[in-house]
């Protein structure tokens, strides 16, 4: 199915039917970190189910709904859970809801992830403010006809995370006293865990840590003009680092081990967007 502006417009409407407030800022919480939306107030919950042409998040700790209300003084729309492509889902639904959240009135998009460290140097509860990334997925939500409504047939990705937000990021780790990482961010496919031998080869890419998400979404924000600012939790080290096998479970052991620095940071930068 070929998603079009006549389907983003439908699914905003329907949110707007449930939910007054006009969003600023929208974020899109990973595995583990959908406490943020906890602390929303005046919240209007919607189930992605009832959103038109929403597909569900399947994955444990990706609560599957959208939350619109205010967040540390701003009105704020959350994705309390994401959609994967190794779900099942093409790139092009898995960034769907990032353009209805710009149709909504969002002008800023905040990413978040669960990551595997590879950069040696990391360890497992890092915050990491994401440079750049490497879309080794394969797949791009933006192949197809382009529709001009959207965003340019070639959108320019020289500046996917913004420079402008990165900075607000790291002022407000310096002022809370958090050490923040800077790094690379490779999106592959999954849901298989890398091998060591792919670890080695992303790291001589260049990549920092890995994941499974967020390099579709954030294609789709640029194609249609939102700012990214884009933030890792290093939730376990990646494979061949460390000689113990890699699951799930300490994915989501890790993250609420460090909600509480990962909520400060994210609280802190929200206001100054």
């Amino acid at each position: 199915m070929t998603l079009t502006a006549a389907h983003i417009r439908e699914a905003a409407d329907f949110i707007r039917s449930r939910a007054a407030l006009v969003p600023e800022i929208a974020l899109i919480l990973g595995s583990g970190l959908g406490v943020l939306a906890d602390h929303v107030e005046d919240a209007a919950v919607i189930p992605y189910r009832d959103i038109p042409h929403f597909p569900l998040s399947t994955v444990e700790g990706h609560a599957g709904e959208l939350v619109v209300g205010r967040l540390a003084g701003r009105n704020v729309v959350i994705m309390r859970g994401r959609f994967h492509m190794y779900e099942g889902y093409g790139p092009e639904l898995t960034a769907f809801p990032v353009r209805v959240m710009k149709a909504l009135g969002a002008r800023t998009l905040v990413v978040t992830n669960a990551a595997g460290g590879i950069n040696t140097s990391y360890r497992p509860g890092d915050l990491m403010l994401i440079t750049d990334h490497l879309n080794l997925t394969g797949r791009n939500p933006l192949v197809g006809p382009n529709d001009d409504e959207l965003g340019p047939r070639f959108p320019d990705m020289s500046e996917a995370y913004s420079r402008r937000l990165r900075a607000i990021a790291r002022e407000t780790a310096r002022e809370q006293g958090l050490e923040l990482r800077e790094g690379v961010y490779a999106g592959l496919l999954g849901p298989s865990y890398e091998t060591p031998a792919e670890i080695r080869m992303l790291r001589a890419l260049g990549a920092d840590a890995v994941g499974m998400s967020t390099v579709a979404e954030v294609i789709a924000a640029r194609h249609c003009g939102l700012d990214v600012l884009g933030i890792s939790c290093i939730s376990n080290m990646a494979a061949g680092i460390l000689d113990q096998p890699l699951s799930h479970e300490e994915v989501m052991e890790t993250t609420e081990r460090v909600k509480s620095r990962f909520l400060a940071l994210v609280t802190g930068v929200i206001p100054r967007l």
